[in-house]
């Protein structure tokens, strides 16, 4: 297949773009600069420059292809409005990549018991509500001759196959705790985050591209982990005998900025995967992310 994927440089859609040339498809990556369209060139990616703005290059970039992959933003409507179009009548299949922070809850760093799946109703936050509405509107394009498919992946982690390695939270976990000389988190850490190994997830979107039907969703998940639990795991990879350290919102906003640490550093966000484990027979297999700490697989 000829398959147009935007996010080429990033952490999953490097991810996902290296396993579809492994698997012997051609893979075009949408990225923003001459350095990025090196980096991605690097592990087989055919570079096309141009934004998530630029109209009329996603759209015949997307019209030319067996497959789109949107791995760039989960909130760039316009986007994929445009791929959307580009793909009515063809039967071809949209694969977008959201976050399971559309189910998010902040709670200051406390626990909340909510857990979601495919069928639970969402009641989004202000914050994550169009997002949702993007979601909703990406499914019910299957009206118009095409297969959208959206994943929906909770906390990522691992070493990523593309030219990104790394993902965000653990990294920042991480590099705080090296400046500080112990684990932070946000509160009291109790907050919980499911979370899924990228390889896990890469697993997914492939098959989830062959055998998905239109206007399906799929949590991604393998596993849950409060950010104390996390935070602990990273002072004994880092030989810290402290205990963790809890910090106030604005010592979080000032590491994470204030959205990221109230919507995901402090927050809950727990999903279970049912219907990519029955529907497509997903097995993850992959280290949780506690082993991937403590064995030190996971230092950025």
């Amino acid at each position: 297949m000829n398959v147009f994927l935007t996010g080429a440089s990033g952490y999953i859609g490097g991810s996902i773009a290296v396993a579809l040339i492994a698997a012997g498809h051609n893979v075009t990556g949408l990225v923003r600069t001459e350095e990025s369209a090196q980096r991605v060139e690097a592990v087989g990616i055919q570079p096309r420059l141009g934004t998530l703005d630029s109209a009329e290059i996603i759209s015949e970039a997307a019209h030319n292809s067996d497959l789109v992959v949107n791995a760039a933003s989960a909130d760039h409507s316009q986007a994929a409005e445009t791929l959307l179009k580009a793909l009515e009548g063809t039967g071809k299949a949209f694969i977008h990549t959201s976050g399971s922070s559309i189910v998010g809850t902040q709670s200051a760093g406390e626990e909340v018991a909510d857990i979601f799946d495919e069928t639970t109703p969402l009641n989004p936050s202000a914050g994550r509500a169009a997002r949702v509405a993007l979601n909703q509107f990406i499914l019910s394009q299957k009206s118009k001759g095409l297969r959208p498919i959206i994943i929906c992946p909770g906390l990522v982690y691992g070493i990523s196959r593309g030219p990104e390695k790394h993902s965000m939270q653990v990294p920042w976990l991480i590099a705080l705790a090296k400046k500080s000389g112990v684990a932070k988190h946000y509160g009291s850490g109790q907050n919980i985050w499911s979370n899924v190994h990228i390889d896990d997830l890469i697993d997914l979107y492939l098959l989830a591209i062959t055998s998905a039907p239109a206007g399906a969703f799929y949590f991604a998940e393998n596993g849950e982990n409060s950010m104390k639990q996390v935070c602990e795991a990273i002072n004994r990879m880092l030989g810290i005998k402290k205990s963790t350290v809890a910090m106030s919102i604005d010592e979080a906003a000032r590491e994470w900025g204030a959205s990221a640490a109230e919507n995901t550093m402090g927050s809950n966000s727990r999903v279970r995967a049912h219907r990519a484990r029955a529907e497509l027979a997903w097995r993850p297999k992959a280290p949780s992310l506690i082993e991937e700490i403590e064995n030190g697989c996971y230092v950025p």
